[in-house]
């Protein structure tokens, strides 16, 4: 057996007497050997643990330590089941933010998983810039935000080019802009292998197969060809996913109409336009980026899209920008040059069998509003705790199903709106009365705010079962909370271990008891609001079951706490 504990910022050595350190990997073999990884460091202590108690000794360590002191990930009965023949519980196909998110989250849950990536090291191409206002929810949850440095707020907004203020009200639905895919990829990359991920680059997935007790894959490396097996795969290998095409899935769907040209380059000064600028000929795009870098995005009407086998020549940006603009930048240096289209399809189902799919291999569209990798860490999130939960034994496979339910009509949405911002953005005059129309409509607050919620994902609600509560099904929204002990700790900080949160907030009423048989994989605290109900938006409960996710499950005003339990946690363990 294997057991791991993730600590977040004090390690106990099980005396009472806490040391601080850096946030730290503690992983428990069945020899009963520890080893002490300090995340930030990479480096790592041995210590003889054969005289504790086994993998209970991890639960042990966190009872020792403060309240709040310490968390733990994972306990004995997250412990990996290990399945006959298999080095690997799941394999990862594709070293994307999709990828990259769903391997850490499974191995904070006790998975044993593998990263499988085709190119020779991590991506320096960057689509996405910035991350809408869940999923930097999403990356609080884990401790990850400072990660990533100063964050800048995106100025304004926009839906396919009509101006809308997505920081409306109090400004919870602001993105944040900046931020490199790069830079992403290498901050995930970091924290997964700070969790054990093994990443393998340079290995090409040519063929994968559910063989019905396992999937098998076949990989081509620069030191010959592998086999492959384990239980589950999962697919996060772009939008030309040959996970998804070798396996059945159903990609229905439009094809691309148009070509859009895309070019980073440096020594190059133009005024942004950051909604995009329509001109007679198409409309141009320009977007100052750090390090003195200008992306630039020109789209030539009439333009069709076009077989290519690798990326456009800088020049063939260089001459669209000035047929449409009447400006030559053709003096400026490249970084990357890119091309995309306006093709809009989604994957018919996102799990068959054994083989899962997320980001943009289930989905694909115009990447209008960046919206595309923030969806697709939002499915990795969703989707790791829970195939955490079957592969290490403490759910069953019909667990998995939820995926598809909660996730699908996600990515439905975003592909709908996606194509309704292509039709503003890549359209003609005769979609500007159109934009008019919808410029004033979306200065009013109301449509300021509902546009919003969809496009930052803070206004996704799944059905968890029975009950109105408001918050049922809806995102865990930060909030300050004070413990027993005169701690304070905030909902996102309850959230870094990935595990589930029951959250007393009143007269426990029995609650705990109720919950003890889930305790290996929810924990119970109790606390209460600071400044009260109102400032928080969590009136009309006085407790919460939140999944590792960050959504609401189950609130008192809604029913049985042991239903909840069983239908998001699996069956009791007692």
């Amino acid at each position: 057996m294997r057991a791991v504990a993730h600590v977040d910022r004090t390690l106990c050595f099980g005396t009472g007497m806490c040391e601080a350190m850096e946030p730290t990997l503690f992983e428990l073999t069945d020899d009963g050997h520890a080893v002490f990884r300090t995340t930030r460091s990479g480096e790592s202590e041995e210590r003889d643990a054969r005289d504790d108690t086994g993998p209970t000794r991890l639960r042990e360590i966190a009872e020792c330590c403060p309240a709040g002191a310490i968390t733990v990930t994972t306990t004995q009965s997250q412990v990996r089941k290990v399945h006959a023949g298999m080095e690997w519980d799941v394999i990862v196909v594709g070293a994307g933010p999709a990828g990259l998110m769903l391997a850490a989250e499974l191995r904070l849950a006790g998975a044993a998983v593998v990263v499988l990536e085709k190119e020779d090291g991590p991506s320096p191409e960057s689509r996405g810039m910035g991350f809408t206002a869940r999923t930097l929810e999403v990356f609080d949850q884990r401790g990850l935000l400072e990660r990533f440095g100063p964050l800048g707020r995106a100025p304004g907004g926009h839906f396919g080019s009509v101006p809308v203020d997505y920081a409306v009200g109090d400004g919870a639905h602001a993105s944040a802009t900046g931020v490199s895919q790069a830079r992403t990829v290498a901050v995930l990359g970091e924290w997964a292998r700070e969790l054990g991920v093994e990443l393998r680059y340079g290995h090409r997935v040519v063929a994968v197969e559910d063989e019905g007790g396992q999937v098998a894959v076949g990989v081509e490396t620069a030191s010959g060809e592998q086999r492959l097996t384990a239980p589950y795969l999962v697919g996060c290998d772009g939008g030309r996913s040959l996970v998804r095409r070798s396996n059945g899935f159903g990609f229905p769907g439009t094809d691309a109409t148009t070509e859009l040209l895309l070019a980073d380059v440096r020594d190059l000064e133009l005024d942004p336009l950051w909604s995009g600028g329509r001109r007679p000929q198409g409309m141009l795009l320009a977007a100052p980026l750090p390090d003195g870098v200008m992306r630039v995005v020109v789209h030539e009407r009439g333009r069709p899209p076009r077989a290519r086998s690798g990326p456009p020549e800088f020049h063939e940006v260089a001459e669209a920008w000035q047929r449409v603009s009447g400006d030559d930048i053709s003096g400026a240096t490249p970084v990357w040059v890119s091309s995309f289209g306006d093709a809009a399809r989604q994957a018919s189902e996102y799990r068959r069998g054994r083989i899962l799919l997320a980001g943009d291999a289930a989905h694909v569209h115009l990447p209008a509003g960046g919206q595309g990798m923030n969806v697709s860490i939002q499915d990795a999130v969703n989707l790791g705790w829970r195939l955490g939960a079957v592969v290490t034994g403490r759910a069953d496979e019909s667990r998995l199903d939820a995926y598809h339910a909660e996730r699908h009509p996600v990515g439905a949405e975003l592909v709908r709106n996606t194509r309704a911002q292509a039709a503003l953005f890549l359209g003609g005059e005769e979609m500007q009365p159109l934009r008019e129309v919808l410029s004033q409509v979306f200065r009013g607050e109301e449509a300021a705010r509902e546009l919003a919620g969809m496009v930052s994902g803070l206004d996704i609600r799944y059905d968890v079962g029975p009950g109105d509560h408001p918050l049922l099904g809806r995102r865990l929204p930060r909030t300050s909370l004070a413990l027993p002990d005169g701690g304070r700790v905030t909902t996102m900080e309850l959230l870094h271990p990935a595990r589930g949160v029951l959250l007393v907030l009143g007269t426990d009423h029995g609650r705990t008891a109720v919950a003890e048989g889930w305790k290996d994989r929810v924990d119970v605290v109790a606390a209460r609001l600071v400044g009260g109900p109102g400032a928080s938006g969590l009136s009309g409960t006085d407790a919460l079951l939140v999944r590792p996710d960050g959504y609401v499950a189950w609130t008192s005003a809604d029913g049985d706490l042991g239903a909840a339990l069983r239908r998001h946690f699996g069956e009791s363990s007692v």
